[in-house]
C-alpha cells in the first residue's frame, strides 16, 4: 500500500480537500449541530462552533500522518462545505478501509455523497492500492445504504444489535463492501 496521505480530489461538482479549522463555522452549521444528521450518526451534534473548531484543530494535525485520509467536501456551485468523508485507521495494515461521510441535510438526496464516495473508492483502489473497502450505515437510515450500492458496494449483512443508539435501544449496522478485484473488474467511473 502507498501511504501517501489526504490528497486533493475533484469531482464534476465537489471538491475534496484537507479538513481545517477554518471550515468549522460552516461544518457547525451544515451539519455538525443538526438534528437531522444527528440521529444518523455515532457522535453527538456538537454544542457549540468551539466544539468543532476543536475537532477541526486535532485534525489538521493528524495530516501529519500519511495514512490519515479524511476530506472535508466543497460544492463548486457555492464553494461551501457541505460534509466529510473519512477513512478509519484501524485496518490500514491489512489494506482494509472503513469509510464514513457526513452531509447537511439540505445537501442530502442530490448525488452529492454517491459522487464523493466514488471518487474516493477510485483514489484508495488505484493510488494508494487497498484491497477492501466497507462501510456501514444504521438501519434507520437506507439512503446511506443506496450510495454504497450505487457506488458497488455489496451487501454484506446485518450487524445484528451491535451499537446502543441515541435513545438507548440496541440497533443494527448494515455492512457493504467493495473488493479491488470488483473494481478493476466494473471499474467505477
Amino acid at each position: 500500500m502507498n501511504f501517501i496521505g489526504t490528497k486533493t480530489l475533484e469531482t464534476p461538482r465537489l471538491l475534496l480537500r484537507k479538513v481545517t479549522k477554518d471550515d468549522a463555522f460552516d461544518a457547525y452549521n451544515n451539519w455538525c449541530n443538526s438534528d437531522s444528521v444527528d440521529k444518523y450518526v455515532s457522535w453527538k451534534k456538537h454544542i457549540d462552533v468551539n466544539e468543532t473548531y476543536n475537532l477541526f484543530s486535532l485534525w489538521e494535525k493528524e495530516y501529519d500522518d500519511l495514512k490519515t485520509f479524511r476530506w472535508i467536501v466543497i460544492s463548486k456551485e457555492n464553494n461551501s462545505p457541505i460534509g466529510t468523508i473519512d477513512v478509519s485507521k484501524k485496518y490500514l495494515n491489512f489494506g482494509t478501509c472503513f469509510i464514513g461521510y457526513c452531509y447537511g441535510e439540505k445537501y442530502w438526496n442530490k448525488g452529492y455523497a454517491t459522487e464523493a464516495l466514488k471518487c474516493v473508492i477510485k483514489f484508495l483502489f488505484e493510488e494508494v492500492g487497498v484491497n477492501t473497502i466497507y462501510a456501514e450505515y444504521l438501519h434507520n437510515n437506507p439512503a446511506s445504504g443506496k450510495v454504497m450500492q450505487k457506488v458497488g458496494m455489496k451487501y454484506e449483512g446485518v450487524l445484528r444489535s451491535r451499537i446502543i443508539d441515541k435513545d438507548g435501544l440496541r440497533n443494527d449496522l448494515i455492512s457493504y463492501s467493495i473488493l479491488k478485484d470488483e473494481y478493476f473488474n466494473k471499474k467505477i467511473d
